[in-house]
């Protein structure tokens, strides 16, 4: 469990102190884009699921999973956490919810410059890497619903760029791929 929340703990406090405006911004939940509540429900849902079916497996032994899966995972995870890192440090605007924000510009450098979207990148791996860290194959199965649930978020955010921020019609054309580079 340290694996999952003290990366988490330290971004929220560096965020505290360093970057408190980002820290609001990543704190709001309240969606506007009536698509992106469901694509929020979703992702609530497979969460709840995934981490019930965890303990459940866990307790009950139904699928164990190798210790070295779940160290391979944790690796993962940790290397997930430092391209989110990376990500927050490169764009101020990012916010939770779907918006353009005032005085807000396309970022097309670092990790920008590879997919348009490297924080949902770094939220697959970790969300995908999170039930093998707890050893669970099962709750795997339910967290692959996480790459359907965000394609469908970026598809929608990317329609919202498009008609409100400018210069994201010409950054598509410079950075390809969405979320995978060299596939998608």
């Amino acid at each position: 469990m340290g694996i999952l929340f003290v990366p988490m703990l330290i971004a929220g406090l560096v965020m505290i102190f360093k970057r408190p405006q980002l820290l609001e911004k990543r704190l709001n939940a309240k969606e506007t884009e009536d698509e992106q509540s469901l694509v929020v429900k979703l992702s609530g849902l497979m969460f709840l699921g995934g981490f019930i079916v965890a303990g459940l497996d866990y307790r009950f032994g139904w699928l164990p999973l190798p210790v070295g899966i779940s160290i391979g995972a944790a690796v993962v995870f940790l290397i997930a956490y430092i391209l989110y890192a990376i990500v927050l440090k490169e764009n101020e605007y990012l916010s939770r919810t779907i918006e353009v924000q005032e005085n807000q510009r396309v970022i097309d450098t670092g990790l920008y410059g590879i997919v348009r979207h490297p924080m949902y990148f770094a939220t697959l791996l970790l969300f995908l890497a999170i039930p093998l860290v707890l050893g669970s194959m099962i709750s795997f199965v339910i967290f692959l619903a996480y790459p359907f649930i965000i394609a469908k978020r970026i598809n929608n955010e990317e329609k919202v760029l498009e008609e409100g921020l400018p210069g994201y019609k010409e950054y598509k054309q410079k950075v390809k791929y969405r979320l995978i580079p060299f596939i998608w």
